[in-house]
């Protein structure tokens, strides 16, 4: 797991010396180790942090755990790799943003360029077993992703929290700071969107506040490849 080396790093300090931490990354490095299929790969951990720096974000995306099929998973939240076949959450996505903003809906995933413009893309889980969904859940990630979750909370500039599904929205009650937009709705998922999630315009929203705020606008439109 390569070093969270930028702006974060200073604010995650205090958790690496704490027993849960020590303990998930003694385990998290020998289920790597020994042969098991974890995803994503280790250099891709955090990526979200890598590709976001703190001075840099300006909206949250915050997912569950990664995908846990062989090739997808790449350390951002509903993003896959280039060649991957785009999964159904992400596919409702796209579509939530054709109806919202009337972006054409592209023939990929891979959503670096969100990343790259200030958008947060965290799970609250960062690694997961081959075709074993939550298989991670419960190990420390949580306590870790919640010390990112109080740091942004923490930031006196405008942010947007798009928080989708159940144990997303929990962590709502984490979220006083009045200078952020929390903006919640049922997942993506095929089991859920129909329920709320189509038809929240979150992108529009969340640009409209930036843009009050006299922050620019995130392009949410992914170009094909």
């Amino acid at each position: 797991m390569p070093p969270i080396t930028n702006d974060w790093a200073p604010m995650f300090e205090p958790e690496y010396s704490k027993p849960y931490y020590r303990k998930l990354y003694k385990q998290i490095i020998e289920e790597y180790n020994n042969g098991s299929y974890v995803f994503p790969p280790a250099d891709d951990i955090f990526n979200a942090f890598h590709l976001t720096p703190l001075k840099d974000v300006k909206c949250v995306i915050l997912g569950q755990d990664p995908y846990h099929d062989i090739n997808q998973a790449h350390g951002l939240s509903f993003s896959v790799k280039p060649g991957v076949k785009i999964p159904p959450s992400l596919q409702n996505i796209f579509t939530e943003l054709q109806d919202d903003l009337g972006l054409k809906i592209p023939n990929n995933g891979y959503l670096v360029k969100w990343a790259e413009q200030g958008v947060l893309l965290l799970n609250t889980v960062l690694t997961v077993r081959a075709h074993q969904a939550n298989s991670h859940r419960g190990i420390g990630w949580e306590e870790f992703t919640d010390a990112a979750i109080r740091i942004l909370n923490e930031q006196d500039r405008p942010l947007v929290f798009l928080l989708w599904g159940k144990p997303a929205m929990m962590k709502a009650s984490m979220l006083n700071n009045p200078k952020h937009l929390i903006l919640t709705a049922p997942h993506p998922s095929p089991l859920s969107a129909y329920r709320g999630f189509f038809g929240c315009k979150h992108f529009s929203k969340a640009n409209a506040f930036l843009e009050e705020q006299g922050v620019s606008p995130i392009d949410w439109q992914i170009e094909d490849i």
